[in-house]
């Protein structure tokens, strides 16, 4: 049992904050500019395909940049990689909010994309790294709450500064937080790993390019369009080509962008695999306050109980709500929505760090590097699935909408309570007792 005494350097809190507030920044601005759709569609004269643009792209080029972070961690100083990083965001923040047209729009966006790509997995490498490691379970705790509160926070901020000043606000308030991150992240951040040059391989970076396109365009319309059309059946197509040929490319490379050898790793596979579900049937934010709790334990405990403590909430929550099915108050949802969301929060950060720690030291930042390419890619399809069974249920059962609603929703929790079945039964065997 560890004591948690072990002091954590100003310079590694200073770092830990630093990159914390750009990931922050990043997350806040998507979800707070998703509530300015309308003001933007009236403003540019656009569509509702076109202001879409505004999330999809941005999104895009996170998922893109994030799985080279291990190579970037390589053959880069982490210092120089926050500050490149920090000042794209700051660049891309300035041309938001002084955009005269929706396409200069788009290129801020863009710009954002790729320093929000770069700056994600930096806290976590830093703390793997920097932190004592009887304190790591309560910092990573710390790490996935600055990161897990953003959306939540996101579309009330966006919706009060977009009514109260202006939706050009929502950028220009950001400009502070990301100069404070940068004074910190500039006295703070320090190097630990020895710099070895790594080539990036532009055939898989294209097939990285491929996948994450025809993913996030096919499930993105699978709930409005025929599945037998481009835009859905074509898309994933795509993407299943590219991530074949990704994972094919990435085998046959001494050194990939993603080592996907680590899956031979039996434990890390049960935990990417958990982690990965755990994405999937993610109801919201709002439980990363219970991050931190769940680290305490881990840091006093170990990793297993904490997991499956808080696998088995989520499960209970699941199962209350599909046995309920219609029959649902107000107040029952409420309760057990708090309980998931503790279950959630209690486990998210320690999964990252459990799985982290079994790949070993010399492999952290590869495994960090899958681990936040999973969870991009699950955010793009874990929404669609759900609003696809609800849709379809919607449009096959002849009944009232509320009726056919009311069953569909039952039903994507069904689905859910199965993977979270299979989630708790990953961990079981492979988190360390």
């Amino acid at each position: 049992m560890s004591t948690n005494t072990e002091k954590i350097p100003a310079k590694v809190v200073a770092a830990i904050v630093a990159t914390g507030l750009m990931s922050f920044c990043g997350v806040i601005v998507e979800t707070a500019m998703n509530v300015t759709f309308p003001i933007l569609m009236r403003e540019f004269s656009i569509t509702t395909n076109q202001v879409q643009w505004m999330t999809s792209i941005y999104l895009l080029l996170v998922a893109i940049v994030v799985p080279l972070s291990a190579i970037l961690k390589s053959s880069y100083q982490t210092k120089t990689l926050f500050t490149v990083a920090n000042l794209l965001f700051i660049g891309g923040i300035i041309i938001d909010a002084l955009a005269p047209s929706f396409g200069v729009l788009l290129v801020g966006r863009a710009i954002q994309g790729i320093g929000t790509g770069i700056a994600l997995p930096l806290m976590f490498n830093i703390i793997m790294e920097q932190v004592p490691t009887s304190r790591i379970g309560f910092i990573m705790g710390i790490g996935n709450l600055i990161t897990g509160v953003a959306p939540a926070i996101g579309p009330t901020f966006g919706g009060i500064v977009a009514s109260k000043l202006n939706w050009r606000w929502v950028f220009y308030s950001l400009i502070p937080l990301l100069i404070i991150s940068f004074v910190l992240g500039e006295w703070g951040i320090t190097q630990k790993s020895p710099i070895k040059k790594q080539q990036i391989d532009l055939f898989s970076m294209l097939m990285i390019v491929f996948m994450f396109c025809g993913f996030v365009t096919g499930f993105s319309n699978l709930g409005s369009q025929a599945f037998m059309t481009f835009s859905v059946g074509g898309a994933l197509l795509i993407g299943i080509l590219g991530m074949g040929l990704f994972a094919w490319r990435s085998l046959t490379l001494k050194e990939p962008i993603l080592q996907l050898r680590l899956f031979r790793n039996k434990k890390f596979s049960g935990h990417v695999l958990g982690f990965f579900l755990t994405q999937l049937i993610s109801l919201g934010f709002a439980g990363a306050i219970f991050a931190p709790l769940g680290g305490r334990i881990l840091d006093k405990f170990g990793a297993r109980k904490p997991i499956l403590i808080g696998t088995s909430l989520c499960l209970i929550a699941l199962i209350a709500f599909t046995v309920s099915g219609r029959h649902l108050t107000n107040i029952f949802i409420a309760l057990v929505y708090i309980l998931y969301m503790g279950g959630m929060g209690m486990c998210m950060g320690c999964v990252m760090t459990s799985a982290l720690t079994v790949v070993g030291k010399a492999k952290q930042s590869q495994g960090n590097a899958i681990l936040n390419t999973l969870q991009q890619f699950a955010g793009a399809i874990g929404t669609s699935l759900v609003a696809m069974i609800v849709a379809a249920s919607q449009s096959h059962l002849h009944t009232t909408r509320r009726i056919s609603t009311a069953i569909g929703t039952q039903e994507a929790f069904g689905m859910l309570t199965i993977f979270c079945i299979i989630i708790w039964i990953s961990y079981y065997r492979s988190v360390k007792k």
